[in-house]
This record gives structure tokens, C-alpha cells and sequence, in this order.
């Protein structure tokens, strides 16, 4: 699983030029099963994306498609990590 930390490069005015095509691109992402939640960082600096079922190369190859990135909106901070302990709820999600 990865915790992605997704830091602007450019202004706010930049980034939300850019957000609806990167939403329709995390929209895909959640339809391959690939995201599990996203969302913007508060304060508004970048975002947070949550991941799974690939290995850091193919999560990478992805996100370089992301519009954020084609556009240089923003850069990309992936953390792996094993979630040996979860709540049950998250049992089929992990």
C-alpha cells in the first residue's frame, strides 16, 4: 500500500486550471482499483492519495500520466508502507 504526498509546484491559480482534468484521471485510477481515497492537503499545498495492488514502479508510470504531472502542477512523494494492523472494516480493501 502507498501514501502518495502531492506537493504544488505552481501557484493556486495554476492548480486550478488543472484540477478537473486531474480529477477525471484519479477517477480512473479509482476505477482500476488502484486508489482507495484522495483528497486536497489542509492548508491547500498539495494533496494525498491512497493506494494499493501494484508494485512503486507501476504506481510511478501512473501517476506520471496524471495531469499535475504532464502539466509540472505538481510533484509526487510516494511512501510504501504494510498495514499489518488495520480496522476489520478495512479487511477486503487491503
Amino acid at each position: 500500500m502507498f501514501v502518495v504526498l502531492v506537493n504544488y509546484l505552481k501557484p493556486i491559480e495554476e492548480v486550478e486550471r488543472v484540477v478537473v482534468p486531474h480529477r477525471t484521471y484519479l477517477d480512473e485510477l479509482y476505477a482500476q482499483g488502484v486508489l482507495l481515497a484522495s483528497g486536497p492537503k489542509i492548508p491547500r499545498t498539495g494533496g494525498v492519495l491512497l493506494a494499493k495492488g501494484m508494485d512503486k514502479q507501476e504506481l510511478w508510470e501512473m501517476l506520471q500520466k496524471d495531469p499535475f504531472c504532464t502539466q509540472g502542477i505538481a510533484e509526487y512523494t510516494m511512501i510504501e508502507f504494510d498495514p499489518i494492523k488495520h480496522n476489520p472494516i478495512l479487511k477486503n480493501l487491503i
